[in-house]
């Protein structure tokens, strides 16, 4: 059954930027996503084993929510495969993952735990409690990635979903906010527009229209306001690169 419908806005934009969502019930799969994606979220779903596979093998996910009892599998195994480094992508750490689940024998959570989840959640449950967690799982430290993050006179702190320039606060929408923070991750690094819609969009996003682009120049506009400099170099033909740039 859908959870309670108790998302009408959200708390704050999360620091994660994609989710995947393994749910073989299409109403609490759509009902899910839908709050998760008004929470700031990119969400991905999945409603069998095998089409989690290749969603982990194709894009790495910062957390999963997998339900257990899938049509073709069990959400155990993809869990153990998770931890086991069968969907590792270079640069990048595993998700954490929040099991969703019917069965709430002492049992089941204690395996469950064991087999690598990060949090377990018993259905029926309301959107509340799950978008709490999922935040809460969010914001763990992760190896190489704290949740402050500073680079030239840019500040972010993923946990509190506040950026700084020169000590001045940015008003950042939720996707400027994860733009930011993944080119802060891959500093002088140059991230293709392809590259940025893997990571910071999801797969409803259209690959032929000027979404980065867009985003980027609100983006820049922004931090331009902030201070002299501009901190997003454009690589003609190629992409964008966050340089150092003094306050």
């Amino acid at each position: 059954m859908p959870p309670t419908a108790d998302f009408a806005r959200p708390r704050y934009p999360p620091p994660a930027v994609r989710l995947l969502i393994v749910e073989d019930e299409l109403d609490l799969a759509t009902a899910l996503a839908t709050g998760l994606r008004r929470e700031g979220y990119a969400v991905d779903t999945a409603p069998t084993a095998g089409q989690a596979r290749e969603r982990l093998h194709e894009t790495p996910y910062d957390v999963v929510c997998l339900d257990l009892g899938l049509p073709d599998g069990d959400g155990r195994d993809i869990c153990r495969e998770l931890r086991a480094g069968a969907f590792q992508f270079p640069d990048a750490v595993p998700p954490r993952v929040l099991m969703l689940t019917a069965r709430d024998a002492l049992d089941d959570r204690v395996g469950g735990l064991d087999d690598g989840a990060d949090d377990y959640l018993v259905k029926p449950f309301s959107f509340a409690e799950l978008a709490a967690r999922v935040r809460a799982l969010a914001r763990r430290p992760i190896v190489n990635e704290g949740a402050t993050i500073r680079l030239g006179s840019l500040d972010l702190d993923a946990a509190r979903h506040v950026a700084h320039r020169n000590g001045d606060r940015l008003d950042l929408t939720p996707k400027e906010f994860a733009l930011l923070r993944y080119l802060m991750l891959h500093p002088s690094e140059v991230v293709t527009p392809e590259r940025l819609l893997e990571h910071v969009w999801d797969d409803r996003a259209d690959p032929f229209t000027n979404t980065v682009r867009v985003t980027v120049s609100n983006l820049r506009r922004k931090l331009a306001d902030a201070g002299p400099g501009q901190p997003i170099e454009t690589v003609v033909g190629v992409g964008y690169r966050l340089a150092e740039v003094a306050g």
